[in-house]
């Protein structure tokens, strides 16, 4: 079956491969910036390697090391994808985007900014007063976005889906040829288990052909206590041991594993990633809870931002709806030399 959706996806494979090298032989034009350290997250396949979750870790680290940092993001499924503009804390997610709008929420002080054209919104950036213009610009999902050389490429890798393994859209999940691995700077793994030996490190980077000159991490996730989306969410559910979980997400594989863990009774109702919730999937979850008065209701934080505002939410349910908060750390032992490095 693998074989036979590989002859059929030989077209888009074929305009994949025209395009990048069009880019490559200078056919098609890039920008570069000399002065801003850009660093680019992006992956081969179509969601489901944490990248945001990784953005963020960068963040993070970054400030700690007192870097005036922002980010660029696209802003996947907003109304207006053509138009540039800042995110506020208060933003509509409809108009910026549930990633960039959680990005902002978390970090107050990093400037965002969504725009389809990157180089324009990069450019809106640099025109900011002295005070403000960032020394580092993290690109939210860039990796395909060939009109912008990065300073530095990162790409992304879920652990359980080796890119050689898989197959082009519809017939897998890459939206993008294997060999284009090969412009990665950096190659995160992602999604491990807690442990790794050296030995299993190796089959991973076996299996994804990755080049000894380039450097290669290893991170899981780490899980915290839910935290309640609207104000007047009710702590006690917490501690229940019924949950109806509800994802928009593109892979909930390991999420839907960590509340089986901690609520042994469960039920998953799963969306499509970046779902936009309607009155008719409201009323479902509505429908569960009514049935499960006892369980707490669990989400994303992703699709926390989505649900938020939403005037179809009963105020019965905003006492129990919970969004699951996510860090990205290293595998156990895992050195982060050179990971966070931005020197030119």
């Amino acid at each position: 079956m693998a074989k036979l959706g590989n002859i059929f996806a030989f077209p888009y494979a074929a305009a994949l491969a025209l395009r990048n090298l069009a880019y490559d032989k200078g056919w098609k034009k890039s920008v570069k910036f000399d002065n801003v350290y850009i660093l680019s997250f992006g992956n081969i396949s179509v969601g489901g390697t944490g990248k945001t979750s990784h953005v963020e870790m960068f963040i993070r680290e970054l400030l700690d090391n007192a870097w005036r940092v922002a980010v660029v993001s696209r802003g996947y499924g907003r109304r207006q994808p053509k138009t540039s503009r800042f995110v506020e804390i208060d933003s509509n997610v409809e108009d910026v985007g549930d990633e960039p709008l959680q990005i902002k929420r978390k970090f107050p002080n990093v400037k965002v900014v969504v725009d389809k054209d990157r180089v324009r919104a990069i450019n809106m950036l640099m025109a900011l007063p002295f005070g403000d213009v960032p020394e580092v610009i993290l690109l939210d999902d860039a990796m395909q976005y060939r009109r912008l050389i990065p300073t530095r490429q990162i790409t992304l890798i879920n652990y359980n889906r080796p890119v050689f393994k898989d197959s082009l859209l519809p017939f897998g999940r890459l939206r993008d040829l294997p060999s284009q691995l090969r412009r990665a700077d950096t190659v995160i793994i992602t999604k491990c288990p807690l442990f790794l030996n050296e030995w299993e490190k190796q089959q991973v980077i076996a299996a994804n052909r990755i080049n000894p000159n380039q450097k290669v991490f290893f991170t899981s996730i780490r899980y915290f206590d839910p935290v309640p989306v609207f104000e007047q969410g009710n702590k006690r559910y917490v501690y229940s041991k019924e949950a109806i979980l509800f994802t928009g997400i593109a892979n909930s594989d390991l999420l839907r594993h960590h509340v089986s863990a901690r609520y042994p009774r469960n039920y998953h109702i799963e969306f499509g990633d970046h779902h936009v919730f309607t009155a008719r999937d409201i009323a479902q979850i509505e429908k569960f809870a009514r049935k499960r008065p006892q369980a707490i209701v669990l989400t994303t934080e992703k699709d926390a931002q989505r649900i938020r505002r939403n005037p179809l939410i009963s105020e019965h349910l905003k006492e129990r709806v919970f969004y699951i908060p996510i860090e990205i750390s290293m595998v156990e032992d895992e050195s982060t030399e050179g990971l966070f490095d931005v020197k030119k």
